[in-house]
């Protein structure tokens, strides 16, 4: 019976966390058809927003619902885009990008997160400049019987900017605007991709260990509990064992 309970609660857990980030999704195909209208066709931060949903197994229903309710919203509705910078603990640069209805409550809760986890939040800018913004695409290796060179020709024919090579992935990095268009041609050639979208990407990271470890996995799992925190982005590096503790 102890066996049992701990699997349901941890399978709780798992659906509660499957649904918040469908939930997050659909914040963000609704602020993305708000702001740009209804069509991904001529409205690229929703086709990047559906893409991001779709690589997540996000139901279409979901997403048509989504824009829809965005079609037909008054402007009371809206969310408003905001991204918080500061630190977490060993000096992690960190940024946190939310969609809110309330300003005032979600810079308390996110300041809130940095304080009782060590770290601490700045001002804008403060840390977005160790930051470029990416188009990534992973691609499991053991899913693709490709070599290194194969899958290298392959997307930078694609319009890749750099592959990254993984003992377990491959990880196409784009410019934001031609991430559509490097997925679409990856696609067609046949491939899959166990992460896809615009990202935040550190220049440089920072190996933490011990204690900061734990503060810091402790305060991105509060970010991600945030239902107004969208994207978590960090510069940090943490040993495989550390994660297992």
């Amino acid at each position: 019976m102890p066996k049992f309970k701990l699997f349901k609660d941890r399978k709780g857990k798992a659906d509660q966390a499957k649904n918040n980030k469908f939930v997050k999704l659909g914040r963000e195909i609704y602020m993305q058809a708000r702001k740009g209208g209804p069509s991904p066709d001529s409205n690229f931060g929703l086709k990047t927003a559906i893409a991001n949903a779709r690589a997540e197994q996000m139901p279409m229903d979901n997403i048509e619902r989504a824009i829809k309710k965005a079609t037909g919203a008054s402007a009371s509705d809206d969310y408003e885009e905001i991204v918080y910078e500061g630190y977490g603990p060993g000096g992690v640069a960190i940024m946190v990008r939310c969609l809110t209805d309330n300003r005032n409550r979600t810079a308390a809760d996110v300041r809130a997160v940095f304080n009782k986890r060590g770290g601490n939040m700045g001002e804008s800018g403060c840390v977005g400049y160790m930051f470029d913004e990416k188009g990534l695409l992973v691609i499991d290796r053991e899913e693709h019987d490709t070599d290194e060179d194969t899958m290298m020709m392959t997307a930078l024919e694609a319009g890749a900017e750099d592959i990254v090579v993984n003992e377990d992935s491959y990880e196409v990095l784009t410019h934001p605007h031609e991430f559509e268009q490097v997925k679409n041609s990856l696609e067609e050639a046949g491939y899959t991709f166990t992460s896809a979208g615009v990202r935040w990407l550190p220049q440089n990271t920072i190996k933490v260990d011990g204690e900061n470890a734990e503060k810091l996995m402790k305060m991105m799992d509060a970010f991600e509990d945030n239902d107004d925190v969208q994207d978590v982005y960090a510069n940090f590096e943490i040993s495989d064992e550390d994660m297992a503790s």
